[in-house]
């Protein structure tokens, strides 16, 4: 894909999260009960750079749907159409679509996009109009209303059906700094009310500055406010009595020539403002192949030293050796660290996401949600969030549609008729951890239960603990819905999500309390870009497994080794830990006596040890691909790259917790 192309989509799917957003505070301001027109304004500004945007790059599709989209939005914030939750539901679903048309390379042609227009057009007439009746002659001097344009004249109908005093102040500055004052002004006026004209003016204006008509909507008094900006104001209409005031000023005539900040002296730039620079993920995955390489290169440097310390000893050449290896290390580790932290994004980018799936859902299924979100700046590689954002609309899915209650049941249990679902994420060791919490019915582990024996999931046995029932959740065709609806996913699976959470090298657990409520919890690593690893033998073999999945090791014996009920476990200061020797997993001849290391993994009810020969240090490591070839190989996450050229395999943590787990469900099948 072309340079210009990949700024294109960067660009696009900045403008389309920015609609999004907007629409969302949109939708919470009409709840509130007062649309706020900024927001209104930077979604139709949205809409019309996305629309230049992709004309420049041919994109014919795109740029008739944006259009549309503009057109609609134009309607809405010249009081055209209302605002309702059907609109904002309708604009995301628009929104959506560009997405989708920008994310699959589409839209070159308007055939790509004819049956999104026709929607629009079909919405746009069903919306009917909501033209202002209200006559403002009389009310407003004929020199001011000659010069408003018509969003203007809309803005100040609107303020004054709503009770706002209009006011008027005149305010003259430097053209050195008229532009910083005027942001200044306009600002305060914005914290108390609505700027509705700017108008520029030259009368009574001293050379070398330059003069506005400022025209404000505001409940406030014409005092208050007046103390509260710092400026001189008029009355134009009162909210008690609709009179206009007798010092009404003069205006002039508006043009499209409106007066230049003049460039004088050394301070004129055209300098940019943002010090931002976006750069494509793939870039920075190259940086971190050649960190890796560097990596391997600072390792061979400290084994060389070390080699001709222990042939020569101390003399300086070595000595310089020592130290060139050690300012290495250290170089490598900085540049490796800022890399790591370019990748770094606040989950807050997700859960945005997840809030308007969340908004459109429970509008659809008619349930009143309440959301609540915690931890929105904790961290984690762009990566990850982005391979796991789907799994987390599809918990957050099944949280409407299975969990909320509707709001007679809910009544009828001496619940608040409002749900709740609460996104929290927090960073435990080298991980993240996003809970996704409801407050609804809870899992119901007797159903669950005699679903899955019912399909032949598991089977007719007493010998289940309440955790492992709730585990069936995520066995592949399992469902206690009786039927299919759009909020659930059409059907998807939550085996589908706990597979493409461990592929990330993370785990889903449940928790739940039957009428009360479930915590879905997703733990991913903080990135999988370089990660810091113990090597191990099992036979001959060696491997590496990733520290963010460890918690401790120890050294074992036979004799501390016992079996119940078949598996092995041993006892870690007074809990019995279940073991599993990892040479059985992968069919390979090890060591059958002698003293072994158990490295326990997982967390919670999770945690296994895994038996193994012997453990030989640590090293950072850059996971690499397996590569179609190997597509579908379980229990390896991927390789990497050690020593003198050594290629290890790195294993798969959870896909080897699972393994045991399905075994012993097999077990008890038989």
């Amino acid at each position: 894909m072309s340079t210009s192309k990949n700024e294109f989509i960067s660009e696009a799917e900045d403008l389309l999260g920015s609609a999004q957003d907007l629409t969302l505070e949109i939708q919470e301001s009409i709840e509130s009960g007062k649309l706020n027109p900024d927001s209104v304004n930077a979604l139709f500004r949205d809409m019309h750079t996305l629309k230049g945007l992709s004309g420049l790059f041919g994109l014919q599709g795109i740029t008739e749907l944006s259009h549309k989209l503009e057109s609609l939005l134009d309607d809405l914030r010249l009081g055209k159409m209302g605002a309702t939750g059907d609109l904002c539901d309708f604009l995301l679903h628009n929104i959506d679509a560009l997405r989708g048309l920008v994310k699959d390379d589409k839209g070159e042609s308007v055939e790509d996009v004819a049956e999104h227009l026709n929607k629009i057009d079909e919405f746009t007439k069903g919306s009917g109009a909501k033209e202002s009746e209200l006559d403002l002659s009389g009310m407003i001097d004929d020199s001011v209303l000659s010069v408003l344009s018509e969003y203007e004249e809309h803005r100040l109908k609107a303020n004054i059906k709503d009770g706002s005093n209009i006011y008027s102040v005149r305010v003259v500055f430097s053209l050195d700094d008229f532009d910083i004052r005027l942001s200044e002004l306009t600002e305060k006026i914005k914290s108390s009310g609505e700027l509705l004209s700017t108008l520029p003016t030259s009368d009574d204006v001293p050379a070398g500055h330059i003069g506005f008509n400022l025209i404000i909507g505001s409940s406030m008094f014409a005092q208050d406010l007046q103390d509260e900006l710092g400026e001189e104001l008029d009355t134009l209409v009162s909210a008690s009595g609709r009179s206009e005031s007798e010092k009404t000023p003069e205006v002039p005539a508006r043009s499209d020539q409106i007066p230049e900040k003049r460039m004088e002296g050394p301070s004129a730039s055209i300098k940019s403002i943002s010090s931002t620079v976006r750069v494509d993920i793939d870039k920075l995955d190259g940086i971190l192949n050649t960190i890796g390489e560097l990596n391997l290169a600072k390792g061979a440097v400290r084994r060389i030293g070390q080699e001709l310390f222990e042939g020569y000893g101390y003399k300086p050449l070595i000595v310089d050796t020592y130290k060139v290896a050690q300012s290495l290390e250290r170089w490598v580790s900085a540049l490796q660290d800022q890399v790591l932290n370019i990748r770094m994004i606040p989950i807050g980018q997700i859960f945005s996401r997840l809030a308007q799936i969340i908004r459109r859902y429970s509008r659809q299924s008619g349930k009143k949600i309440n959301l609540n979100l915690f931890g929105e700046d904790t961290n984690i590689d762009k990566f990850l969030a982005e391979e796991a954002v789907d799994p987390l609309m599809h918990i957050v899915r099944n949280a409407i549609d299975h969990g909320i209650e509707n709001e007679e049941e809910r009544i009828k249990r001496g619940k608040d008729p409002e749900g709740t679902i609460i996104l929290k994420a927090y960073q435990r060791g080298n991980h993240v951890v996003v809970d996704v919490i409801d407050d609804g019915n809870g899992i119901d582990v007797a159903k669950v239960k005699s679903k899955a024996i019912e399909k032949g999931l598991v089977a007719l046995s007493d010998d289940y603990s309440n955790r492992e029932i709730m585990e069936m959740i995520f066995l592949p065709g399992f469902s206690t819905a009786e039927s299919v609806t759009e909020v659930s996913g059409r059907g998807v699976g939550m085996d589908i999500v706990k597979d493409r959470i461990s592929n990330l090298g993370g785990f889903v657990t449940v928790e739940s309390e039957l009428g009360m409520g479930t915590t879905m919890s997703v733990t991913l690593p903080i990135t999988l870009a370089i990660l810091k690893a113990l090597m191990v033998r099992v036979g001959a073999e060696r491997f590496a497994i990733p520290l963010t999945s460890i918690t401790e090791s120890f050294e074992v014996t036979d004799e501390m080794i016992q079996t119940i009920e078949g598996r092995m476990v041993v006892d870690l200061r007074g809990e019995l830990l279940p073991i599993v020797n990892v040479g059985d997993v992968f069919d390979i001849e090890h060591d059958v006596e002698g003293s072994k290391y158990v490295v326990v993994v997982g967390f919670a009810e999770r945690k296994m040890g895994f038996l193994l020969d012997e453990l030989f240090g640590q090293h950072e490591i850059v996971i690499k691909s397996l590569g179609d070839y190997f597509k579908g190989l379980k229990g390896f996450a991927g390789a990497t790259e050690i020593g003198k050229h050594e290629i290890v395999l790195v294993v798969d943590v959870e896909a080897i917790i699972e393994h045991v787990l399905i075994k012993k469900r097999e077990r008890l099948t038989v």
